[in-house]
């Protein structure tokens, strides 16, 4: 049976008001893991990320969700999708200051402030890589410099962009993209935390969605 790893996906959203636009890029077609798919930065949370100091916590209630049901804390959550960010777009979400972060090269200091948990998802069975990935919002004001430079990124995304959302459905994603961003564009007049969030699971006979809130606990399959 494959594992279940742990996950942290950072969907960064621009020009709100006027016509949203989310960061993502396209993994390479010999990727083991949805090849070619065009994706949010993210990727498995790695032990260390748990002994990151962040400039600011993920506030509440988001912190209370994604505790419920995780063997990993919320701050451990929080800087996987920073360090991954950092990683697959050259792009530091972070305070001003004296750089406080293990990762080389990274400006400013990790901060988790601006993030809010939006969606949670199971790999389906099957596949050769399994996740229990959140999906974290941030606006892109909350990076330090410009959003614009991935002078910096690695190679494991190419063709970072900026995709309207009204025109990222034209674009090769995964199913469960498709579903996250449903959700984000249904979300986009709201301020704050979502007032619940969906939690996708699949079983080997079905999906299934449920809603994370304060009360609920989530057990992974």
């Amino acid at each position: 049976m494959t594992p279940i790893r742990d996950a942290a996906t950072l969907i960064l959203l621009r020009n709100r008001e006027t016509r949203p636009r989310v960061l993502m890029g396209q993994r390479g077609t010999s990727a083991a893991f949805m090849p070619g798919k065009f994706v949010f930065p993210g990727g498995a949370v790695d032990p260390a990320d748990g002994a990151v100091t962040l400039a600011r916590p993920v506030p509440a209630p988001c912190a209370d969700r994604l505790a419920a049901g995780s063997t990993v804390t919320p701050g451990a959550i929080a800087a996987a999708a920073i360090r991954e960010l950092w990683e697959e777009a050259g792009l530091s979400l972070a305070l001003p200051g004296p750089d406080g972060s293990p990762w080389p090269g990274f400006r400013g200091r990790p901060d988790a402030g601006a993030m809010r948990f939006v969606f949670r998802a199971v790999t389906p069975p099957g596949r050769p890589r399994r996740f229990d990935a959140r999906f974290l919002l941030a606006p892109a004001e909350a990076v330090l410099g410009d959003p614009d430079d991935f002078s910096a990124a690695t190679d494991e995304l190419s063709h970072l962009q900026w995709i309207a959302l009204d025109e990222v459905r034209s674009f090769d994603l995964p199913f469960i993209t498709e579903i996250v961003l449903a959700e984000i564009a249904w979300r986009l007049g709201e301020d704050g935390p979502p007032p619940h969030v969906p939690f996708f699971r699949n079983a080997d006979d079905a999906r299934q969605v449920a809603h994370l809130g304060l009360d609920v606990t989530a057990e992974r399959d």
